[in-house]
């Protein structure tokens, strides 16, 4: 870290951050980006953190969160560069000598990789209780030059996210959220702008919790992620003193009545976010850099480097209704196929009581549905005797409302507003900050996985209760659903410490939490409960941007009924990322099956590159109804390549590979081998001409660099 005066710099060889101090003490983040720029937006900065609280607002109302006196009014105290292995960390401590209100900015940087993470420490110094209405994790000015026309060059970038339609990435000018302003104030002092807010439960419900900003023209892009478990989260980009500003936040007042009242003496620590930066290499250079930050910050496991293929018998396969004689096959025709773990979902535990749904809580094994002498164990063990390790699906944060746990744990364990608990759709919601609640959830993980020997556990999550918990006097409802994000995290943190080879898959009604709090810990992500294989294409193409390749698990389920061209199509979604294989695979005639015997082996000859290898999308991120979607990971010696053909009218698309630029190289096709594609690489100008004759159809091409390409 160097320092000038009013100034000082902390980075490294990837990324360059300045911090200047006005003559009050006022510090402001000038400039970020690569070393070497000499590109400073001291006038479009921002302060470092934006707090709001009762008293203490905005100097300028509207729909931003920026712009706050409580922020404005922070003083530089110090700061101090430290740096742990990888990691380079800048501590800025700050001051308000009005209200005595400390900041504690911490900024954290893995070596060699252009990404900010963010998060903002308060403590109350001052005599009375502040009560906080919002508080920013990263505030960053100056991410367009001030100029309007750098405005103008810009492009929005958000996710849409709904059930079976996850992963839809959109794309628009900002001057369509944020348009020239006129009279008085030209300068970008707008109202408004653009942003998104996630709510209740689910944090990718309707949105990622993710965003972009990226300029046409030089393709210099920033690519943010709310690292936060819960749907209380906020982002904001808009313009600001002619430049472009973006805002990252957890819960608000305004957004997710959350209010958290600062004690003299209490602490209150933000959600982490995450910043990355690309020079000139647009978005998908972005969304390379993410990758390998999540991958640095993530809990080492073994699965992340293994891969194994993983059979699980719910989607397009048993639906839910798993029994001892509709079990043994799958395992046998899995085991055939070369799957490596097989999980039993939904169901098992659900007798003759009239339906699992009001019941789940006790997870226990249906008698009726496992009959034998061993019950449940009879199917366990046949997975281990044909080389599999067993998985079950759980549901753990709910409680239905005929379950024996809705009557034997106490009403302070569960969500609770207005002191009743809450129901929703039949069943409680427990809250993990209680000792009972968390107590209840380990003694079931301990049965399963300590005395069953189950190495697999699929946390589902069914229901949204709304806007949280109210468990304590004078509590909001957001302030505790963000109390139970953070036990949710620490429960998790504590099964994989005493379970460390456990393999923990994060789903939620498909892609409905979806983010990297829970990333950083469980070891896949359910991509989707789609069960139309033509719509599950881009969903599995677009799936990169949020999670790494390794962890995202793609469903391939064929059915006796599809053509050969189908069972191509469905296994292929999954070779760039996490088999999901499932379907009816034993009614499979014997060519089909012969393709999805091809695509596992496929699988096992290229997974060991996909934990290190970067997304990029060679015909951009795709729209959910192109005919063509492409999805490549690229390592420094070769690229994978899975192309779909949906129909259209096109049976031939021109391919961008842009880092592949006068190179000679060889495309080879990987699956499947009876594909009629046709492929030509032209190296001067990065393309790849792909025919693939028919629709649906789908391959995997493997590019290998040979040689530079003649001048």
């Amino acid at each position: 870290m160097s320092k000038e005066q009013g100034t000082f710099h902390w980075g490294h060889e990837a990324l360059h951050l300045e911090i200047g101090l006005d003559d009050d003490g006022s510090p402001r983040l000038t400039h970020l980006g690569l070393p070497g720029e000499t590109q400073s937006t001291a006038g479009a900065s921002l302060p470092l953190v934006e707090v709001t609280a009762a008293g203490h607002g905005r100097a300028w109302s509207g729909g931003r969160l920026v712009g706050t006196d409580l922020g404005g009014r922070l003083r530089h105290r110090s700061h101090r560069a430290t740096r742990d292995g990888d990691w380079h960390t800048l501590t800025v401590e700050l001051h308000d000598p009005e209200t005595g209100l400390a900041a504690e900015v911490t900024y954290r940087s893995p070596a060699g990789i252009p990404v900010l993470r963010g998060e903002v420490t308060l403590r109350n110094e001052g005599p009375t209780t502040l009560h906080l209405e919002s508080v920013s994790s990263l505030a960053v000015g100056g991410l367009t030059p001030q100029d309007p026309a750098a405005i103008d060059a810009a492009d929005l970038l958000w996710a849409e996210n709904d059930w079976l339609a996850e992963c839809r990435w959109q794309r628009q000018p900002m001057r369509r959220t944020t348009p020239v302003h006129s009279g008085r104030v030209s300068n970008g002092h707008g109202k408004s702008g653009f942003s998104l807010n996630g709510q209740g439960t689910w944090s990718s419900c309707g949105h990622l919790p993710m965003g972009g900003l990226t300029d046409r023209r030089t393709g210099r892009t920033w690519v943010w992620q709310i690292e936060h478990n819960g749907g209380g989260w906020r982002w904001e980009c808009a313009e600001l003193d002619r430049s472009a500003y973006a805002a990252l936040f957890g819960p608000t007042d305004t957004h997710h009545g959350w209010r958290h009242p600062l004690e003299p003496g209490a602490v209150f620590r933000t959600v982490p976010v995450a910043l990355s930066f690309s020079a000139g290499g647009g978005p998908d250079a972005a969304f390379a850099a993410l990758t390998r930050y999540r991958r640095a910050q993530r809990r080492p496991h073994s699965d992340h480097r293994r891969l194994p293929v993983i059979f699980n018998d719910y989607m397009n396969c048993l639906m839910g209704d798993p029994t001892t004689e509709k079990l043994l096959p799958h395992i046998d025709a899995a085991a055939d196929a070369g799957a490596e773990y097989f999980v039993i979902d939904a169901g098992w535990y659900d007798g003759d009581n009239g339906g699992w749904w009001t019941t789940v809580g006790a997870w226990e094994p249906a008698a009726s549905r496992f009959p034998g002498e061993k019950g449940i164990h009879e199917v366990l063990d046949r997975i281990r005797e044909r080389g599999m390790v067993p998985g079950l699906w759980l549901e753990p944060e709910v409680i239905g409302v005929r379950s024996p746990m809705a009557g034997s744990l106490p009403d302070e364990a569960f969500f609770r507003r207005d002191g009743v608990r809450v129901t929703e759709t039949g069943r409680h919601h427990l809250d993990l900050r209680h000792p009972a609640a968390r107590a209840h959830l380990d003694q079931v993980v301990d049965r399963l996985v300590g005395e069953w020997g189950v190495g697999y556990l699929k946390l589902d999550h069914n229901i949204d209760p709304g806007s949280g918990t109210s468990a304590h006097p004078g509590e909001t409802p957001g302030a505790g659903l963000l109390g139970h994000n953070r036990a949710h995290l620490d429960w998790l943190d504590g099964i994989l410490d005493r379970y460390p080879h456990l393999v923990v898959e994060n789903c939620s009604s498909g892609g409905m939490r979806w983010d990297h709090a829970l990333l950083s810990r469980m070891q896949l992500q359910s991509t989707s409960d789609q069960q139309n294989l033509h719509l599950y294409a881009p969903i599995a193409a677009s799936a990169p941007t949020a999670v790494t390749p390794e962890q995202g698990a793609v469903w391939a389920y064929p059915q006796p009924e599809d053509s050969l061209d189908e069972v191509a199509f469905t296994m292929a979604s999954a070779l760039l990322g996490r088999i999901h294989l499932s379907g009816r695979i034993p009614e499979l005639a014997p060519e089909a099956r012969a393709l999805v015997h091809e695509a596992v082996a496929a699988y096992k000859a290229i997974r060991a590159d996909l934990p290190h290898a970067v997304p990029c999308w060679p015909l951009g991120l795709p729209a959910w109804d192109d005919p063509w979607i492409a999805l490549a990971l690229r390592t420094p010696a070769t690229t994978y390549l899975t192309a779909w053909r949906r129909p259209g009218n096109d049976a031939t698309a021109t391919l961008q590979l842009p880092h592949l630029r006068d190179t000679a190289a060889r495309v080879e096709l990987l699956y499947p081998s009876v594909s009629r594609a046709v492929s030509a690489w032209m190296p001067g100008t990065a393309e790849l001409s792909l025919t693939l004759p028919t629709a649906p159809s789908a391959v995997l091409l493997r590019i290998t660099p040979t040689a530079p390409a003649a001048p």
